[in-house]
């Protein structure tokens, strides 16, 4: 049957009067066929519209009668491999190739819905979120510790050259003196400086580590853990780290610690702090001024003594002078004066 597309084309030049030779010859068809066309009465037919085709009839397959089991096995386990549900239909007398089956199951296979992320805002002075992130420099590792104010999202960073239980000490107490108070509860993920063991999954308990337990009671805040496997909930903290990386550390070089903290205060207070923030649409600088500030715990008397951690010792530097040592001038005396004052004869 001609063509609907080549039927308008023969109407064409033949009503401008080429020869069916001549129009056999554009077309790439032989002329004897055009006279065939043209004595059977395709041309005389309508061509004012194209034809509408129906869909092709469904091409039985091997695969049909098995159909059922996989749709039954996927819906109770979806996410068996199409290599065991075609061994599973083979089992059953299916004799077709594994590729059909493969094919079958990309199409059929549930896909879940994408879990729905809610924002968990929090009030002024509520919360704060805490992490760490590793970078590297010349001279060495050093681990940045991240503090954010959930509200206000003021952040807070330092570097230290160790990522311990010590550093947490020293940086929260830093952080806590920069911000003019404590938040409520502080949000951490399964760090084992703070968690123990984590059995809310099976229905137990958050299991803090003991001396962190005593430092948060003497700072008065409460400790949260993101549950295991569930970090985006701590994404306020988590994207200021991809934002410390872009913004701060990528593309600088820096000389030592001191020009790293240096440069760090500088960014913090010129450019991570002031600008406009994405969720919040305002800088978080004046937000926490406004609003966050006034309402954070008050500040502990005296710094966290700890009761297991072994004193830090303090390592003198090579090019300090070494600590002087006091001399004795000793008197020096002939035997025959010890034997005078003892009462003998010199």
């Amino acid at each position: 049957m001609i063509g609907w597309e080549k039927h308008v084309l023969l109407k064409h030049y033949l009503d401008q009067g080429l020869s069916q030779s001549a129009v056999a010859e554009k077309l790439g068809i032989h002329r004897r066929t055009i006279a065939r066309w043209i004595a059977s009465g395709q041309l005389d037919r309508d061509i004012d519209e194209a034809p509408r085709y129906g869909p092709r009839p469904a091409v039985p397959s091997k695969l049909d009668p098995y159909k059922p089991i996989i749709h039954e096995r996927l819906e109770r386990y979806p996410k068996l491999t199409a290599e065991r549900l075609f061994e599973e239909v083979q089992q059953a007398g299916y004799e077709g190739s594994y590729s059909t089956v493969r094919d079958y199951v990309r199409r059929v296979r549930p896909r879940p819905e994408p879990e729905s992320l809610i924002r968990f805002e929090t009030e002024p002075g509520e919360q704060a979120q805490v992490d760490f992130a590793e970078f590297r420099l010349p001279w060495g590792k050093r681990f940045a510790l991240l503090v954010v104010l959930g509200y206000s999202r003021l952040l807070w960073v330092r570097f230290f050259p160790r990522q311990t239980m010590r550093t947490l000490f020293t940086g929260l107490e830093q952080c806590f003196e920069t911000f003019g108070g404590v938040p409520e509860h502080l949000l951490f993920d399964q760090l084992k400086a703070v968690v123990v063991d984590d059995e809310r999954l099976s229905g137990g308990e958050l299991i803090g580590n003991a001396e962190f337990l005593r430092f948060a009671a003497h700072w008065g805040f409460r400790i949260r853990a993101c549950r295991p496997y569930r970090a985006k909930t701590k994404g306020k903290v988590e994207r200021p780290v991809s934002y410390l990386r872009s913004s701060f550390f990528y593309g600088r070089e820096f000389l030592n610690d001191a020009d790293l903290d240096e440069q760090l205060q500088r960014w913090l207070c010129r450019r991570a702090n002031v600008r406009i923030h994405f969720t919040t649409k305002e800088r978080p600088l004046d937000r926490f001024e406004r609003e966050e500030r006034a309402v954070l715990g008050p500040l502990a008397s005296r710094p966290y003594t700890p009761l297991v951690l072994p004193l830090e010792r303090r390592r003198r530097r090579m090019d300090s002078p070494a600590p002087r040592i006091p001399s004795i001038d000793v008197e020096r005396r002939p035997l025959a004066r010890y034997s005078a004052i003892a009462g003998g004869v010199a």
